[in-house]
This record gives structure tokens, sequence and C-alpha cells, in this order.
């Protein structure tokens, strides 16, 4: 095991260096999208103008820029990174003025808020962007980095401490790296964002979601959990979407009689965080709770994997009014795969009948530790 870790979308991205338009790169923080430019950068032996959203004076000068003053601060160089651009408000219009006067240069966004970072970004610079997403580290990037094998051995770590790459590549600090990670993440940068002005309530809400994994969510329900409005319950909802914390996972329905319609459960991006939310780093073998994080791991995995690949099929939950459920499906046009998720590879596995009498050509599959590799790598 040496070097670093190589991200699936990296030959991606570097395609698409010089071809006239700017290279827009969202993930959560610490996921490595730094880390990967960077890499990029020194693969492709080029010296980049750093400009950065934390720094003060960077931001200010976007405040004036003009097409002479671009290729003033660009001197000689080719390459211009804007590291937290979603700090930066006018970064959509001098972007675009850039791209637009110099066919030449190329520029490179990273950012931690799909919201904010899209919002500055997509009107100016429509149809002058290659948009991409990084994720904490997926299934295949590890097995890749300690091989099929050694990977497969950490599973229980992974359900337990997650994949982001400094918890990944630092095994004897794990607790202490997720820890800060969820402290400045969590409570510090999410606090920032303009629409959070009550953060109690948004740990609450944390907590909540952390505590149903793998469970239909019913926003009055977690309106009066947390003692909030179910209007701020659902517009903290999307703001912990858009930071990249939790993913939405809704029910699937062709309108048969009893389905649910309008379900919805979450899902969080990485298990390490969902674990540093409710301070429970407690080893598999004495957890009750090894089904929600075997089911979050696995969809969260699979979501990854359907993204980088550019996936067409939907992906969805099933159950009926009276309890019958699947835990996961993916549905492309008429063809629907389902899936249920089993920690314990002996214990037997049953998709409802009443969703194959309903779908009787629908492929269905039990995904365990024995199989998992092949349907998340």
């Amino acid at each position: 095991m040496q070097g670093k870790i190589s991200r699936i979308i990296a030959d991606d991205i570097s395609k698409n260096f010089f071809k006239g338009k700017a290279i827009v790169i969202y993930g959560p923080r610490q996921s490595g999208k730094t880390t990967l430019a960077k890499e990029l950068f020194r693969q492709m032996s080029i010296e980049p103008v750093l400009l950065n959203g934390d720094d003060d004076l960077d931001v200010h000068y976007f405040d004036t820029v003009t097409a002479s003053r671009w290729t003033q601060l660009l001197g000689g160089r080719k390459v211009i990174f804007i590291d937290e651009g979603q700090k930066i408000q006018n970064l959509g219009r001098a972007v675009k003025l850039l791209v637009d006067s110099r066919d030449d240069i190329q520029v490179v966004i990273t950012g931690s808020s799909s919201f904010t970072l899209a919002n500055s970004v997509e009107e100016p610079l429509t149809g002058r962007k290659f948009e991409y997403r990084l994720f904490p580290l997926s299934y295949s990037e590890c097995a890749k980095y300690f091989g099929i094998l050694e990977e497969s051995k950490k599973i229980e770590i992974r359900l337990v401490y997650g994949s982001y790459p400094e918890v990944v590549t630092n095994e004897n600090g794990m607790k202490e790296s997720l820890k800060m990670l969820a402290d400045s993440y969590l409570y510090r940068d999410l606090m920032q964002y303009e629409g959070i002005r009550k953060p109690a309530i948004l740990e609450k809400l944390l907590r909540a979601l952390a505590l149903q994994v793998g469970s239909e969510v019913s926003f009055n329900e977690l309106s009066g959990l947390v003692g909030a409005s179910r209007t701020l319950v659902e517009s903290y909802l999307k703001i912990l979407e858009q930071a990249f914390i939790i993913f939405p996972l809704a029910s699937y329905s062709s309108n048969l009689r009893n389905e649910i319609k309008k379900g919805v459960k979450y899902y969080f991006w990485d298990n390490g965080i969902r674990n540093a939310v409710l301070n429970d780093f407690t080893p598999i073998p004495q957890r009750n709770d090894v089904g929600a994080l075997w089911e979050n791991y696995t969809i969260s995995e699979r979501m990854k994997k359907n993204f980088y690949n550019r996936a067409d099929g939907l992906p969805f939950f099933w159950r009926t009014t009276d309890q019958m459920e699947v835990d996961y499906l993916e549905v492309l046009g008429s063809n629907i795969n389902a899936v249920e998720f089993k920690w314990n590879p002996k214990k037997k596995s049953r998709v409802s009948k009443a969703f194959t009498n309903r779908y009787p050509d629908a492929k269905v599959d039990t995904i365990t530790p024995e199989n998992f590799a092949e349907w998340v790598g």
C-alpha cells in the first residue's frame, strides 16, 4: 500500500482541461476536493494561481474584477484554482468574464455547498462549465488502495467510522479525526449558513435523523421531536442535503392501491458522520443498530457508484400502508431491481410477496457482506 488514493473522477476531469469551460467540483468538507485538484496539477506539471474563499483578501478581489485585472493576476500562468468558491459572492460573473475573454485559460473551482456555489455560478456559467461531485471515499477507491481482500476485512471499521480520507488513512486516530471533522463540519461550518438561525434545532434534527436511518420519516413527527415548525424542519433538511450530509430516498409507486406514494427516508452520505452525531463508536459485535448501519453503508456506496458511473436508474424504497416493504429499488423504465440488505448472510431474506405479486418481472437480490463488493464496487 503506497502513494495517494486514486479518485474515480480524476481521469474524467483531466480530460476536460483546456476545453474552454470552467471545471466545478462540489462535495462535502474534507472529502478530498482540494487534494484531488492539486494532484491533477502535479500530474500535469501545472503551477496554478491560487485563490481561496476563506481568505478575505482573495474574496475582496472579486468585487472589482475586470478582464485586464484577470490578465494581470494570471501573469504567464494558464490555470487558476479557486478553492472554497461557495464563499465568494461574485464568483460566477467574474469567472464568466475570464472564460469568455481567454480561451487558453483553465479555471478550476471547488466548493462544499451545492446550493451556495450553484447559485453563484449557475446562471453566469450556463454552458461554460463541467460539473463534478466528489463524495467521501467509495468502496472501489478504498479497495484499489488497500486491495480487495484487505478492504473486505475492514467492513466493520467502515460501518462505524465511515470513509472520509483522513479517517481511512489514519486508522490509529480514527475516532479523534472523525470527531474533529464532525465538530468543524457540522457544528462550525454548517452553522455559518445564512439559513441556520437556530443551531440547537439543527443538532436535534441531525440526531433524530441518525436514530431513524432506514425508517420512513414523518415531517410532522420530526417537527414535534425538535420543537420547530414543519416549514423550518423541511428547510433545514434541504440545507443538510445541499451540504452533502444526508440524501433522501423517496417511495416508489405505480399508483396501485395502498402503495405509499409520498414517503421518504433519509440516509447519511457517510456512516462515520452518522455515528459522530450520536457519539457512538461502539464496535459492531456490541451494537444493536448494525442492520441500520449496513443499510446506510450499502445504499450510500451504491449511490456513489451510480453517480460516478452516470447510471440512469432511479433509487427508491417501496412500502404499502399495511407495512409490506422493500429496502431499495432501482427503476429504469419498466425494469425494476429490488434489493434487501442483510448483515447476517445466514439469515433468510424474503422480499414481500405483496411486492413480487405486483411486480412479477422485477429482479430481486439480497445484499450481504459476502456479495456486496460487486454491487457497490
